[in-house]
């Protein structure tokens, strides 16, 4: 099938080394991360941390971003994992996917503090820092859910539909064998890979410090997360006639007009370093 008759789903989702089988989600979930903790660090750099600090704050960041990420899938998608005869140890399977990011922020926030804390960071500079690999991360990521054959769109019939095997237990009944659906994989990662440019031009331009740039993370990725959202068709908690990450997506988008509002009130001047106060007087000592 070439890209004119739709995009070919891929035929394994893992490979396997002696006794280790490595899932390909599992593989880009660990690249976009290592990539989002060196851009974190080389941003820190220059601004004035020493090199390896978004190393130590990540030790905190990514178990509480893993934990909070599937927490929040697995609530907003009980159906899929409590029922009768259902196999519980299934709520721990990560690499079968199911990790969603605006439990992973939230989360990982709280790591991150506790993380910068114990650097000597603030946690707003780590934040602004780690905003653009964020996106990088998510773009990455989102291959995975190509390679595990999920999280596809709505029918459609333009050129570059995905197409999906009939056997996937998530295929739509009713529907034809050969009919493609929207890759709202491939929308998702082309639009976390342009916002990564988007966020770093506007940073040059204003130079987005305590919060701001953190907080033009969460309105860019929101708003292309609720056009996503709204073309998947895979099963979701709704609320008031929307999907669960569809008002995830607007309070992401308020979330992050109320940071940039509160930071430009509380902090109007330049950020001078990335280093607490208490974390400067205590090593001139």
């Amino acid at each position: 099938m070439n890209i004119l008759q739709g995009i070919p789903s891929p035929e394994i989702s893992y490979i396997e080394l002696g006794p280790f089988r490595i899932h390909f989600y599992a593989l880009f979930i660990l690249v976009g991360m290592a990539l989002a903790i060196w851009i974190a660090d080389r941003r820190l750099q220059n601004r004035g941390a020493k090199s390896g600090l978004a190393l130590d704050i990540s030790l905190w960041t990514i178990p509480f971003g893993i934990i909070g990420a599937r927490i929040f899938h697995v609530l907003t998608h009980t159906d899929d994992y409590f029922y009768e005869g259902a196999d519980l140890t299934d709520v721990f399977k990560i690499w079968e996917g199911g990790l969603a990011i605006y439990g992973g922020l939230m989360a990982g926030a709280l790591g991150a503090y506790l993380g910068a804390r114990q650097s000597g960071i603030k946690f707003w500079s780590f934040a602004d820092a780690v905003a653009p690999g964020i996106l990088l991360a998510q773009a990455i990521g989102r291959w995975g859910n190509y390679f595990n054959e999920e999280l596809f769109g709505q029918p459609t019939t333009l050129p570059w539909g995905l197409d999906i095997s009939p056997l996937n237990p998530a295929f739509p009944d009713g529907l034809p064998a050969d009919v493609l659906f929207h890759p709202t994989f491939l929308y998702e990662s082309i639009w976390s890979l342009a916002g990564v440019g988007v966020l770093l031009l506007l940073d040059r331009r204003f130079e987005l410090r305590w919060g701001k740039m953190f907080g033009a993370y969460l309105i860019y990725y929101s708003i292309g997360r609720i056009w996503v959202e709204n073309l998947r068709i895979d099963p979701s908690e709704i609320l008031f006639g929307l999907r669960i990450n569809v008002w995830s997506g607007i309070l992401g988008i308020v979330a992050g007009i109320a940071i940039i509002y509160l930071s430009s009130r509380k902090h109007p001047e330049p950020e001078e370093s990335p280093y607490r106060a208490d974390a400067i007087e205590s090593s001139s000592k």
